[in-house]
């Protein structure tokens, strides 16, 4: 089923596991671009809220940085192990 321009789903995350994990989970479509979108119950003065965000799909990388992922270069690791001393 394909999903309308600028309209998505939410479902219940049943997998949660910690806090910052969000209540529920899906995807949405802005302007022809899909995305993951996380919801999370929240408490506020004037009563229950969901705090949103978005992350684009196509973003293979969503857990670390990409420069964590590469081995530094030019530094000690970089050295050859056959010194004389």
């Amino acid at each position: 089923m394909e999903q309308r321009d600028n309209s998505g789903v939410l479902f219940k995350n049943d997998k949660k596991e910690t806090g910052n994990q969000p209540d529920y989970k899906g995807n949405i479509t802005v302007d022809g671009k899909p995305y993951w979108l996380s919801a999370w119950i929240k408490e506020g003065k004037s009563g229950k809220f969901m705090g949103l965000a978005l992350s684009p799909k196509d973003d293979v990388n969503t857990t670390a940085p990409a420069q964590a992922k590469k081995k530094p270069s030019g530094g000690f690791d970089d050295m050859d192990s056959d010194i004389p001393f």
